[in-house]
């Protein structure tokens, strides 16, 4: 409404861009009627910064002392610690981990607080002593962690309290319009009636009713300055030996498939076609994964070497994702052999050491930074990089893009390479067919 003026608090105003002033003005707007909504901006357009705005406007406002709280994964809690100290050093900020003694007495005198941080895991622990109280406001992070409206993390963010609830997500939609609907059923409680209404729903129906509370921008709407993102698919051939063990393994798996689905129907056996497919997943990588004392190669691995050396004499700097740590592993040996140095992130590596990482990595140190999917997708700013290879696919194409958007991101000077690998003739390219179908459902809901 044209009525209603929002300006940026003073001390933030300064660092906020044009699209940022309008997506703080837009959670306004929605907070004033008391409602909340998704921000959905694309990786590395500064939701934080937007929702840190937002958050010290309502604390400002509130008549009485108030709090904020702030959930998100575990690997982006020291993140958020770290741009509230950047941004908005004025909030008294703390982050609720470590020991359940220390959470517990931060919790005890958490009125003495302006903004709470904690992560989903530990939520679900000590939800006792947050849901007595009423927040301001609440940021889910990355609430795409709470898609699943049956999940523990999703029962328990809806035990929660505030005036104003907001979800950061550049994937609200990962692979179902379900999991749009989970969201919203903790934002905006009986924003759909019931959770099979969704379900119900074409993706039309759904964009119409969603369309005032999600807000997303597109870096390359945004950002003129920002250079452009380009992604490939490398197609690589089996060894000989791969293949022999692909089609035999594909054989027995497909026998044992239709057995289990005799004996056991589709709903008991899923958990074992998983597996299978699992199994041909981790051969397409390297036989290594699957088979003990493999001493043959692999023709992903072997195009992946050539890869990484040819950009390096190219004067590139490269992020490699898997999302087996496993395959990380022969890789980190096969960098040893040839003397190139590298970073290495898996799920085992703290929080204030992946920060750690990353600045050395932005500052120049070494040309090769090794990740693992799920830990290193989120929270890191590396555009230090200029090339991304994704060794394996994910189901979803939202985690890689994540990943890729790492170095793809505010700071960047240079193009963004993306490579993705895939073994011919595998289950992969099926796995690719099947993210362009799921791409094509975010963009007729969300873009």
């Amino acid at each position: 409404p044209e009525n209603l003026d929002f300006t940026p608090p003073a001390a933030m105003a300064s660092v906020l861009r044009d699209y940022q002033r309008f997506g703080f003005r837009w959670m306004k707007t929605l907070a004033h009627y008391q409602l909340g909504g998704i921000l959905a901006d694309d990786m590395g357009l500064g939701k934080t910064i937007q929702a840190l705005a937002f958050i010290v406007s309502e604390l400002e406002a509130a008549p009485t002392k108030a709090q904020a709280l702030v959930v998100a994964p575990a690997s982006l809690i020291y993140n958020w610690e770290r741009e509230c100290t950047r941004f908005a050093p004025q909030l008294k900020t703390v982050v609720v981990a470590g020991k359940r003694e220390r959470r517990r007495t931060i919790l005890e005198h958490k009125e003495d607080v302006d903004l709470l941080i904690t992560s989903y895991p530990l939520l679900r622990r000590d939800i006792d002593s947050y849901q007595s109280h009423r927040f301001q406001t609440v940021i889910f992070d990355e609430a795409q962690s709470f898609k699943n409206h049956q999940s523990q993390t999703a029962q328990v963010v809806k035990r929660l309290r505030a005036k104003t609830r907001f979800a950061l997500s550049g994937t609200p939609i990962e692979n179902t319009l379900e999991e749009l609907g989970s969201i919203f059923d903790v934002i905006l409680p009986g924003f759909f009636s019931g959770k099979q209404a969704v379900r119900r729903m074409s993706a039309e129906q759904v964009r119409r009713r969603v369309r005032p509370f999600i807000l997303r921008r597109m870096k390359r709407d945004v950002l003129d300055e920002l250079p452009e993102k380009t992604v490939s698919v490398h197609v690589s051939e089996l060894t000989d030996e791969q293949k022999e063990l692909y089609l035999a393994t594909l054989q027995q798996i497909r026998k044992n498939t239709q057995q289990a689905l005799i004996t056991d129907g589709f709903q008991k056996s899923r958990i074992k076609i998983l597996a299978g497919l699992t199994r041909l997943r981790q051969i397409c990588c390297h036989p290594s994964l699957y088979l003990e004392n493999y001493a043959g190669s692999s023709g992903k691995m072997d195009q992946l070497l050539a890869t990484v050396e040819e950009r390096l004499n190219n004067r590139r700097r490269l992020l490699v994702f898997s999302q087996f740590t496993s395959m990380l592993a022969l890789i980190r040996d096969a960098l040893d052999r040839r003397g190139i140095s590298y970073h290495y992130l898996d799920g085992r590596t703290p929080s204030p050491q992946r920060l750690e990482m990353a600045n050395r990595f932005s500052g120049g140190e070494k040309d090769v930074f090794l990740i693992s999917l799920k830990a290193g997708g989120t929270g890191l700013n590396l555009t230090g990089a200029d090339t991304v290879i994704l060794y394996d696919l994910w189901w979803n194409p939202a985690v890689e893009q994540q990943a890729a958007d790492r170095a793809h991101r505010i700071g960047q000077k240079k193009t963004v390479e993306v490579l993705k690998l895939i073994a011919r003739g595998t289950i992969e390219e099926k796995i690719h067919e099947l993210q362009q179908k799921k791409q094509s459902l975010f963009d007729q809901v969300i873009q």
